[in-house]
């Protein structure tokens, strides 16, 4: 009996190298390359289980590739914008002008409710999925995907009306969700 990393062993090895010049070839440097293929090489083992056709695992190593590719892009956006590292200084709310981005994200962030705050932490920030947020909280699915809209929505409002941000990060669009 073949054991899962065996398996896996198997399946890369005709498929690497080209996957390796994809994986780089959607990031700006060789060395993003080589860590998403590897970050992504981590995820697939962990997901092998679930490729039912082994005739398939080329396209869905790619899909991983996208993913974890995409997932890192979003990740660093919000990071950049919202750093989770606690402000030297308090931000003062009547000099919104002297704000900077993340500053302005911040105090946006820190003015929705906490169900809504908790879930745009966790799944902007930390990059969790839907699913695992939903098994955090106690809540449906559906509960999560309502928050992280109904947040959005309120973000954009607050960054736009309250903080006067010249301009509305991309993110905050609507439709710009995973």
């Amino acid at each position: 009996m073949e054991s899962p990393s065996q398996r896996f062993q198997r399946l890369l090895e005709p498929v690497h190298d080209r996957a390796v010049a994809f994986a780089r070839g959607v990031c700006r440097s060789r060395s993003d390359g080589d860590d998403l293929m590897q970050e992504a090489l981590l995820r697939a083992l962990d997901k092998l289980p679930s490729l039912r056709d082994d005739g398939a695992f080329r396209f869905w190593l790619y899909r991983v590739i996208i993913s974890v590719h995409r997932n890192r892009y979003k990740r660093s956006f919000w990071r950049r914008l919202l750093p989770l590292e606690a402000e030297t200084e308090p931000a003062s709310p009547d000099r919104n002008e002297e704000l900077g981005g993340a500053e302005r994200a911040r105090l946006a962030l820190a003015e929705l409710p906490h169900e809504q705050r908790e879930a745009i932490v966790l799944f902007e920030l930390e990059g969790w999925k839907v699913e695992e947020i939903a098994d955090l909280l106690g809540v449906s699915i559906s509960a999560v995907k309502s928050r992280l809209v109904r947040g959005r929505e309120r973000l954009r409002t607050i960054y736009t009306r309250k903080l006067g941000a010249p301009a509305v990060p991309r993110a905050l669009l609507p439709g710009e969700s995973r």
